[in-house]
């Protein structure tokens, strides 16, 4: 049978694997708990012989339906649900890296990414930042102990593009694991796996959810690194194909263990979301496009960030690899514009700190989600006082360059 089409796959995806009652959408699965019909199948179920329902914090069927989705939707062989995309990036890290490792990180993170990455180092765990948008900057960090590169597709909030396609060649050709957080571009628009990814992370609360209702994350394995080689996996875990057995200690360490486990009514939230994906994402990078057009014309911007403008230095690099070029933007205002005052002044878009929201967002980011950093670490991030971050929405775009336009003459 021809394969489906993005959206008719994940629209049906449910059905395919049988829905209790005829229900079109997987139900919500409250129990924490599951019985089994003998000692045996139990017993079974929890040394991963058989298939089955062991406790709540590590499987939950409205959980593994969502698991699936996001799987097709990367083209992955499985994936890992997490509480939230932060736990999905702190429990794989923590549970394939140990002390005395290394990993390269790209310099243009999510501030709570680049704290967690800070945090590693107290349990002996080497980072080295870089401009990941020159894979030769990655290359030239790598050392005897580098286990894994770590990148954006679309930084936030200045939307510097990785060297995604170099950097998958460099790590294919050493041996390295390549992780890669598609968060900011989605499945839709871009697909990691197609640059050698080896494990994609997802903050589900974003672009995948859309609505602003769930918090999730998720890791999927691509299938195209060989675990045999990777130094640090537990021999138990060494089961079936090697293509699992990052994904299984991720499960065990980084779930089981930590416990940031997605719930259920979450997962559900998160799955009917995903059936939109494709025409939300593609609207507001529809939208974004047209608002940075339009920034770029008014003079009391001083720069403009989206990879759309010809002036973005990736602006080419967007055009090959990717669908769109996102709905993330932001913009830096001069210095005589009160930034506090203009964001005050927009009577549409909402000052609040998300993204990928059906909703256009604004947030000051210097003053907030990346105050933390300082000065100095922010100057290396582009971001200036006046640097406004906009999670661009599906409004009519229209009615937003019009918030914009009076915002800017009340700001002065």
């Amino acid at each position: 049978m021809k394969a489906k089409g993005f959206t008719t796959a994940i629209l049906h995806s449910d059905r395919a694997g049988g829905i209790e009652h005829g229900s079109l959408h997987k139900p919500v699965h409250n129990s924490i708990t599951f019985e089994h019909a003998s000692a045996a199948d139990i017993a079974a179920v929890f040394q991963g012989k058989q298939a089955g329902f062991t406790y709540g914090r590590q499987i939950n069927p409205t959980v593994v339906a969502l698991e699936k989705k996001l799987s097709l939707m990367e083209d992955g062989l499985a994936t890992c649900c997490f509480a939230t995309g932060m736990a999905a990036i702190s429990a794989t890290f923590l549970a394939l890296l140990k002390a005395g490792d290394h990993l390269v990180s790209s310099a243009f993170l999510f501030g709570n990414t680049n704290s967690v990455f800070n945090t590693f180092k107290n349990f002996g765990i080497e980072v080295t930042f870089v401009d990941a948008t020159d894979a030769q900057n990655v290359e030239a960090a790598l050392q005897p102990n580098t286990r894994a590169v770590f990148v954006e597709t679309i930084a936030n909030p200045c939307t510097q593009i990785a060297d995604l396609a170099a950097i998958g060649q460099l790590c294919t050709a050493r041996g390295l694991l390549y992780v890669v957080d598609n968060t900011m571009t989605s499945p839709w628009n871009f697909r990691p796996k197609a640059v050698g990814a080896h494990l994609v992370i997802n903050s589900l609360s974003k672009y995948i959810c859309g609505h602003g209702n769930a918090l999730g994350g998720s890791v999927t394995e691509t299938g195209l690194f060989d675990w045999s080689r990777f130094p640090n996996l537990i021999e138990g875990y060494k089961t079936g194909a090697a293509s699992n057995w990052g994904l299984t200690q991720i499960k065990k360490k980084g779930l089981r263990d930590m416990g940031a486990t997605l719930a259920p009514e979450a997962a559900h939230h998160i799955a009917i979301g995903a059936e939109t994906l494709p025409l939300r994402q593609q609207r507001a990078a529809d939208n974004a496009a047209r608002l940075a057009a339009w920034f770029a014309a008014q003079p009391a911007i001083a720069r403009v960030f989206h990879p759309s403008l010809a002036s973005h230095p990736q602006h080419a690099r967007a055009r090959e690899l990717f669908r769109n070029f996102g709905g993330l933007m932001a913009i830096e205002l001069k210095p005589e514009v009160d930034c506090f005052k203009f964001l005050d002044a927009l009577e549409l878009a909402v000052l609040a700190s998300n993204l990928g929201d059906n909703r256009t967002l604004v947030i000051p980011v210097a003053h907030t989600i990346y105050a933390e950093m300082g000065p100095v670490r922010r100057a290396e991030m582009g971001i200036a006082d006046g640097t406004v971050r906009i999670s661009v929405g599906i409004e009519d775009a229209d009615d937003l360059i019009a918030d914009f336009e009076q915002a800017l003459a009340k700001a002065g």
